[in-house]
């Protein structure tokens, strides 16, 4: 199953979720629910998240907070980019806690699409990329670009990330994923998630 939440104020309704088995919701609880049944059903999990999560860690102190290679001018740490990853921060972390509760401690979290595909099933987690006239005109629709593009980027959406690191970074997803014991390997700490940018094309 694909499915991808657009962070936002869940109290001022600015939060949706949207899957590829057409299923919706606008609450972190309602996400944490589908996909935990779906984990359960023994289907692998696709989550996406619209928020940083991974950023990087440049080597010249001049560099530090630049935009990710493929942001453009829509940095991580400027503007809407920074709201979200402030949202996303706590939002991630309550959502793959709540998922953790549910399933079975055999079931992993991870970021890579190859250790995806072996470990059935799995959770995988993947940031989307959906800015400027690829918005559409609400939470839910923005969610369901996410998925959309991902969808298209298969087999193998790894050759298709929109984002790429251009040295050290520090992964937010697998602090997260630590966090609510999906993962145990801090060197995860250092490595870069897909990201799937959606279009203007997108349905």
């Amino acid at each position: 199953m694909l499915v991808y939440a657009d962070v936002g104020s869940v109290p001022k309704g600015n939060f949706a979720w949207w899957s590829n088995a057409r299923e919706e919701g606008t609450s972190p609880e309602s996400l944490s629910a589908a996909v935990a049944s779906a984990l359960l059903s023994g289907q692998s999990v696709a989550l996406g998240f619209e928020c940083p999560l991974f950023v990087p860690i440049p080597e010249r102190e001049l560099e530090l907070g630049k935009s990710r290679i493929g942001e453009g001018n829509r940095a991580w740490s400027a503007g809407a980019g920074a709201g979200a990853l402030a949202a996303g921060l706590v939002q991630v972390c309550w959502v793959l806690q709540k998922i953790r509760a549910s399933v079975p401690e055999r079931i992993i979290g991870c970021m890579p699409w190859s250790t995806f595909l072996e470990s059935q099933p799995s959770l995988l987690i993947w940031e989307a990329f959906v800015s400027g006239s690829a918005k559409g005109n609400t939470h839910l629709a923005d969610a369901e670009r996410a998925v959309n593009a991902f969808e298209r980027s298969l087999p193998n959406p790894s050759v298709s990330s929109a984002i790429s690191p251009s040295g050290a970074t520090y992964s937010l997803a697998d602090a997260a994923l630590l966090r609510t014991g999906w993962s145990t390997d801090i060197a995860f700490l250092q490595q870069a998630c897909i990201v799937i940018r959606a279009d203007k094309n997108e349905p």
